[in-house]
């Protein structure tokens, strides 16, 4: 459930930031994701990641970047970022 709900929020996110920056033709996409294994975050990440971007009609431009860490409960979170341009 917090998977979903941190993708609606960077989908939500990324709205905010495609309506503000009309004139912008590329934006850094991201998903995010906090699961029981590490490697289960990291795969979840990517796909809110894919997901945001296919949502907006953006095509995925070079390398994704993971970051990930153990968040405050103890559960590893990971975020993912691409540039994205529409």
């Amino acid at each position: 459930m917090k998977t979903l709900v941190s993708m609606g929020m960077i989908v939500a996110a990324g709205l905010a930031i495609a309506s503000t920056e009309a004139s912008a033709k590329c934006v850094l996409a991201g998903g995010q994701a906090t699961m029981v294994t590490l490697d289960l975050a990291k795969y979840m990440a990517n796909a809110a990641l894919k997901n945001s971007i296919n949502a907006h009609g953006w095509s995925a431009r070079g390398a994704v970047r993971m970051r990930c860490d153990t968040s405050s409960v103890g559960l590893p979170h990971c975020l993912a970022r691409q540039k994205a341009c529409g």
